[in-house]
């Protein structure tokens, strides 16, 4: 792109309030609105624009008048992290002189003058007149190394490979998916951890334990993908997110109705039990099953189950053997 005061037609020197009333008259001339299919009126737009970005930004505009930002706001060789880049005592002067410098903050580096100033001559039989070519930051750099403070270079060097990453079950109890809690779990190299479960953990669901994989091969271990699973308890049967729990009554509270116990993963409740309760039926209990992702919880339901003692058995045969007397 252009340079930025020549796009909004200021001169360096101009104010803020001088800056963004240029950008607004240039913006309210181009603005594709009221250029409808203008091709040449939308890049003005754009162009004004990204120029805008630069020099509009107080931050951006000193570090673009210093040099260490070009009119696209990306980072020169001199506004590398760690002082002036290849300016100073022991930085770009010393290697290769100023004018290789002046190069460098002109866009490129003339690869003829740069290596007859490193290697003292033409540098693989370059010859005078002949053709010349201009060196690219990563071309640079990779001849060079890192540009002094690290930089861009360094940062986007790959990360040393890890070592691959496990997937493995966790077994959730119930009442940990619901309250939060440990879970253990044994490593295939003999380690057992302690997992740290999330409240309303979904069943499926990935947790993610950073550096318990497996060993690369510069000893930077991969990830161990601790996939849940809700375990019920004893009694227990797990349907998405509604738990049904088998809930025990007695012979007489199941005729003449009554309360009964049930287990939850909240704790112990009591639900009530209607006159003449069949064994099998199952009573809902709202909002004790499983969390949704929404938050909410699903259901809970109780189904009976009729117990019969040996008390039990004992009526119902003199009951029956009553009636069949009496027909």
């Amino acid at each position: 792109m252009r340079d930025p005061y020549a796009v909004l037609g200021v001169s360096k020197t101009a104010s803020a309030a001088e800056i963004k009333s240029a950008f607004r008259k240039l913006a309210k001339q181009f603005h594709p609105d009221a250029n409808p299919d203008n091709a040449k009126a939308k890049e003005r737009f754009a162009e004004a624009s990204r120029a805008y970005e630069i020099v509009g930004d107080a931050d951006k505009r000193k570090k673009f008048d210093r040099g260490e930002i070009d009119a696209e706001g990306r980072e020169t060789f001199q506004g590398y992290p760690g002082g002036n880049g290849f300016t100073g005592a022991d930085g770009f002067d010393d290697l290769f002189g100023g004018r290789a410098r002046g190069q460098a903050h002109a866009g490129g580096f003339d690869a003829e003058d740069i290596l007859k100033t490193v290697f003292g001559g033409g540098f693989g039989g370059a010859q005078a007149g002949g053709p010349r070519r201009t060196f690219s930051q990563a071309e640079f750099e990779t001849m060079f190394g890192d540009p002094p403070g690290g930089g861009r270079a360094r940062q986007g060097r790959a990360a040393p490979p890890k070592g691959r990453d496990i997937e493995m079950p966790l077994a959730v109890p119930v009442r940990d998916v619901i309250n939060g809690g440990k879970a253990k779990l044994a490593l295939k190299d003999g380690r057992t951890i302690a997992v740290t479960v999330p409240k309303n953990v979904q069943d499926g669901q990935i947790i993610r334990l950073k550096g318990q994989g497996e060993t690369g091969p510069a000893g930077h271990r991969g990830d161990v993908l601790a996939k849940v699973r809700i375990r019920p308890e004893p009694g227990m049967r797990i349907d998405g997110h509604a738990i049904h729990v088998d809930t025990d009554i007695d012979l007489k509270t199941a005729v003449r109705g009554g309360k009964a116990p049930v287990q939850t993963p909240d704790g112990k409740i009591a639900v009530k039990i209607a006159p003449w309760t069949s064994s099998g039926q199952s009573l809902r209990v709202p909002g004790r099953g499983l969390p949704q992702k929404s938050g909410k919880r699903g259901d809970l339901f109780a189904v009976v189950r009729i117990a019969l003692d040996e008390t039990d058995r004992e009526a119902l045969e003199q009951l029956f053997a009553d009636e069949a007397a009496k027909g």
